[in-house]
């Protein structure tokens, strides 16, 4: 659907107690399983956004890729958050999710 919408999605690496300095102290995983930290893009604008593919809420897709290309070489990063725990809004796979 949104197929040039250049998401960078992560999956958050386990649950409960966060402790980190900043923002880019976080632990994630690629949507491929590949370990990381937010501290991949320090030094970029960072909007992170917690997506559904089901979601109400997914037209906005749109106007985040428009932000995207406007601000993208002034350094902006958009880092989605997949997450089927809002209603089952987020049913697919890994691959299915990147995919869409």
């Amino acid at each position: 659907m949104y197929k040039s919408l250049p998401f960078v999605f992560l999956m958050m690496a386990g649950a409960g107690a966060v402790s980190a300095a900043s923002v880019y102290d976080f632990s994630v995983k690629s949507i491929d399983q590949t370990p990381t930290t937010l501290g991949e893009y320090k030094g970029k604008v960072l909007l992170v956004v917690n997506t559904a593919s089901l979601c109400g809420y997914t037209p906005q897709y749109a106007g985040l890729e428009a932000l995207y290309r406007k601000y993208k070489d002034q350094g902006l990063v958009i880092v989605g958050f997949p997450a089927n725990n809002f209603a089952k809004q987020e049913p697919g796979t890994n691959a299915e999710i990147k995919t869409f």
